[in-house]
């Protein structure tokens, strides 16, 4: 039993420290996607090779303070739990940390054991990998589309460019379908992805302006 303990504890911490300098293989979500005959498109580009447009856009879509927090945004937290207990729509509040730590280590379905195991991987990264790392293996491994991994995939199949490459408005897009990424489209986008989009710019702009990137874009 204690071996089991030690191992569950040291084995991540290896693992963590392994893939703050090798890229992360194949993730459960990507397997899972196999599977169901989506296919498979990854291009690993280092954080240098990625435009800061896209890196502004993703942060000020999904994760504004995370440059600020250690992993988790209590204040976000707190209100998509009001917002759930109030019966409004559904609101996450897993910052870019949580959600690098449950794509890359984790299993898709929520359920209390994943929570809890996204928690313990996510205070590693913080710990081990730091801001950057963190930002270079989320771009380099969300879904973007059916068989579409990481941002030089996605631009390549939306764009026709490189990651590099992204204009501000093809960035936005990108970051406005990370929600949805089997539904919603950065090359076709409907009138909420358009409007989206637009919101994304803005608040791409305000990140630029207030330095909210800096920990990344050096």
């Amino acid at each position: 039993m204690l071996g089991v303990l030690v191992f569950g504890l040291v084995g991540p911490v290896v693992v963590v420290a392994i893939y703050r300098f090798v890229p992360p293989p194949m993730t459960y979500l990507m397997i899972e996607r196999m599977f169901e005959g989506h296919g498979y498109d990854r291009r690993w580009v280092p954080l240098s090779r990625i435009s800061p447009e896209l890196v502004r856009s993703v942060i000020g879509a999904e994760d504004a303070r995370f440059c600020v927090h250690h992993g988790f945004d209590w204040n976000a937290m707190q209100k998509a739990m009001d917002a759930n207990e109030a019966g409004k729509k559904l609101r996450g509040g897993s910052t870019i940390s949580q959600q690098t730590a449950k794509n890359v280590f984790l299993w898709p379905h929520r359920d209390y054991v994943r929570k809890g195991l996204e928690a313990w991987f996510t205070v590693l990264i913080e710990t081990i990998w730091g801001k950057p790392r963190i930002m270079e293996v989320y771009l380099n491994s969300i879904e973007w589309g059916p068989g579409v991994y990481g941002a030089e995939a996605a631009a390549q199949a939306n764009f026709h460019t490189s990651a590099a490459r992204l204009a501000p408005a093809q960035a936005a897009r990108l970051a406005a379908i990370i929600p949805k990424p089997l539904s919603w489209k950065a090359s076709r986008p409907g009138p909420y992805i358009q409007k989206r989009g637009g919101h994304i710019v803005a608040a791409a702009g305000t990140i630029r302006r207030d330095g909210l990137a800096d920990c990344v874009l050096r």
